[in-house]
């Protein structure tokens, strides 16, 4: 399963907070909420989430068994 913890602590990290990935990056709530449930996200929202954060793909999710 891939999991989206890490996500949370790099935004932390970055002081970049759920309201402005929506009010200035566009992010849709609803992308926000499948991550937040480990649901499917396109590689495309991935690089989109590395852009904005300036961070590898590693530093916003992991594969667990």
């Amino acid at each position: 399963m891939i999991v989206y913890d890490k996500l949370w602590a790099t935004m932390a990290e970055k002081g970049i907070t759920q309201y402005k990935l929506i009010r200035c990056y566009g992010i849709s709530a609803g992308q926000i909420s499948r991550l937040k449930k480990n649901q499917y996200v396109s590689t495309h929202t991935i690089e989109v989430f590395c852009r904005i954060l300036d961070c590898r793909v590693e530093d916003i999710m992991e594969y667990k068994k």
